[in-house]
């Protein structure tokens, strides 16, 4: 099977560092592991929290660094100045649409409602086929591990079809998730309500 090209991934993280500092230590992981593989960050394109050591991490490196921030973030969010590409939309909705648009693959690292928010709609869209890229959750310092009990939950009480858990690859190592994306096999575009029969 012929590897997947990855030109860019989006990473949706917090624009808050978190309570521990196993967060932005994953966070200049990612910015660095992109950059040592000529593969652009896309994300939100604040200079905050995780998103700014990302951004941070990966324009030391080298990397391409696209920023996509609403004009009503751009204060409150300090739109990051250095970033190799500022865009600046109108709304929320622009920003996860483009962010998608731009991007091959995406990752999820630890940050709050609106990071959570951007994961499960891209997974979502990807439930719904309306998408065949990669989903990765980089669980850095195991912050993630309450989702992944969520979502085996989900499972077991027939909300979520067993089949979907391919749909997200969940890791604490970078890495891992990157080379899982090189050789990535969507499945198959599977509508849930139109086959309730097999729930």
């Amino acid at each position: 099977m012929a590897e997947k090209v990855i030109r860019r991934i989006c990473v949706f993280s917090g624009s808050s560092p978190g309570a521990r500092e196993v967060y932005a230590e994953h966070a200049r992981l990612v910015g660095r592991a992109l950059a040592s593989r000529g593969i652009g960050l896309v994300y939100g394109g604040g200079s905050l929290g995780l998103m700014g050591v990302m951004a941070d991490a990966a324009l030391a490196a080298g990397g391409e660094v696209v920023g996509v921030i609403p004009h009503a973030l751009a204060t409150k969010e300090r739109a990051h100045q250095g970033a190799s590409e500022l865009r600046v939309v109108s709304s929320m909705h622009e920003r996860k649409a483009l962010m998608a648009e731009l991007s091959d693959a995406f990752i999820a690292l630890p940050g709050g409602f609106g990071t959570y928010e951007e994961l499960f709609e891209v997974i979502t869209w990807a439930q719904l086929g309306l998408h065949q890229k990669p989903i990765g959750v980089l669980n850095a310092g195991g912050y993630f591990d309450a989702l992944t009990a969520l979502i085996e939950q989900a499972i077991e009480e027939g909300f979520i079809q067993a089949r979907y858990r391919q749909l997200v690859t969940i890791s604490s190592s970078v890495e891992e998730l990157l080379d899982g994306f090189a050789h990535h096999q969507p499945p198959p575009s599977l509508i849930k309500w139109l086959d309730l029969e097999e729930t």
